[in-house]
């Protein structure tokens, strides 16, 4: 990448390859302004951690899903912008959600779903995980090809939330396709999508799935979460079940098929780390945190400086947007030996964050872990000689890959592999 500061916003050549961006920019410092939106670019380990884990009075989530696009609706005036925050608020993107949610709403409505998304639900699952994964596989392994982001990994993960949740078998799939494609795209968005609720054309639908559970409450998730209760005793409203249920199912699935496709890119260039994988199964989650580390599935979040303050000891006054960068910062050297390698042998390959940090960190962290662990247990159990395919992305070496034009995530638009069944 040139030495020339490109647009991280808007340049293709950062979509098609962010960690040399991150490279790029961390040379001018773990903490850096970049000049085309004015945004504090954090690529250092530390600086991003100290963002991330500082208290909401400081740092604001209200624009942690798009950043600087579209720009705040207001100025920010003086040294304290809280309550100019809380009277525009609505206005902003995906600020209906739980992602760009701040204070006390946001750890109410975190701890409703918190209390759901168990360990010992998620372990009940994984029986189910394992036929679906099969499932799946059976559609194409006597092609002895696919194209394995949406015919394996996108397919896993949806199918997979979609049961936890309790969503009609005969709805999923007319659901991924009314999601398309995912938010703060450089081609520019739909209006919906930068909305305070770009999931509402899917209310309805899920306002009607939410009263039926009332009526006739069964197992699965959506069954327990009209149930469910604040700390006061109060119940939620149908709104606030509703936005949570829609932004779980976008998110549930979208996180995990983009860590499962990467993870499959990695093993087709590998033959070696695929012969290791199936000797030793037990090392697959380890190989899944160095997927997570070296490149994840969300590239970046960002906060809102709310008060006069600093990052990494460069100036950060109230109304700043601070783009955290999870992956800069998981390849920052200082904290990462030899970033550029991939190894799932490092001392600390679990000590990443890609899943964030802090109040923020993702709730559906565990569930993506274990999704996508039975996703790559089974590919390697049932498919040998597993390799990319050089028609679609050329040669080892010289690999050509097309990613979802979007700047806050890492999305494979598609990924070609051809197989032995074993």
């Amino acid at each position: 990448m040139a030495d020339v500061e490109p647009d991280f916003f808007s340049d293709p050549t950062v979509i098609a390859d962010p960690r040399s961006y991150f490279d790029l920019v961390r040379g001018k410092g773990p903490v850096h302004r970049e000049p085309h939106h004015g945004t504090l670019m954090v690529t250092g380990f530390d600086e991003a951690m100290d963002v991330l884990s500082r208290p909401d009075t400081v740092f604001s989530s209200a624009v942690a899903v798009v950043g600087p696009i579209p720009p705040l609706p207001f100025t920010p005036a003086g040294h304290d912008i809280r309550d100019q925050l809380e009277a525009h608020r609505d206005e902003l993107p995906w600020s209906r959600h739980l992602a760009t949610l701040d204070g006390r709403k946001h750890a109410e409505r975190r701890a409703l779903l918190g209390a759901l998304l168990t360990y010992k639900r998620l372990l009940a699952n994984e029986a189910y995980l394992r036929g679906l994964a099969d499932r799946v596989i059976d559609g194409f392994i006597a092609e002895g090809r696919c194209e394995a982001a949406g015919d394996y990994a996108h397919a896993v993960a949806t199918y997979a939330i979609s049961d936890l949740m309790g969503i009609p078998e005969g709805d999923r799939a007319e659901l991924v396709t009314l999601l398309g494609a995912p938010p703060s795209q450089v081609d520019g968005d739909a209006v919906h999508k930068v909305g305070p609720d770009p999931l509402i054309f899917l209310k309805e639908r899920f306002d009607g799935y939410l009263r039926e559970r009332q009526a006739n409450p069964g197992s699965d998730l959506m069954s327990e979460l009209v149930q469910s209760r604040f700390k006061d005793g109060s119940a939620p409203d149908l709104d606030a079940l509703s936005e949570l249920t829609r932004f779980l199912f976008g998110a549930g699935q979208d996180t995990t098929s983009r860590l499962v496709a990467h993870a499959i890119r990695v093993l087709g260039d590998d033959p070696a780390l695929q012969a290791r994988l199936r000797a030793e199964p037990e090392r697959i989650p380890d190989f899944l945190e160095e997927t997570l580390r070296y490149d994840g599935p969300v590239k970046v979040t960002y906060r809102l400086a709310m008060v006069d303050t600093e990052v990494g000891g460069v100036a950060a006054p109230a109304g700043t947007i601070v783009t955290v960068c999870l992956t800069g910062g998981n390849n920052d050297p200082r904290h990462f030996e030899r970033p550029d390698r991939f190894d799932i042998d490092r001392e600390n390959v679990r000590d990443h964050m890609a899943f964030s940090r802090g109040s923020h960190f993702c709730l559906g962290a565990p569930l993506a872990r274990l999704e996508s662990k039975v996703a790559i247990e089974r590919l390697l159990a049932r498919l040998t000689d597993i390799c990319l395919s050089e028609a679609h992305h050329g040669p080892p070496g010289a690999r050509r890959h097309r990613y979802e034009p979007t700047y806050t995530f890492r999305s494979l638009s598609d990924l070609h592999i051809e197989f032995t069944p074993a």
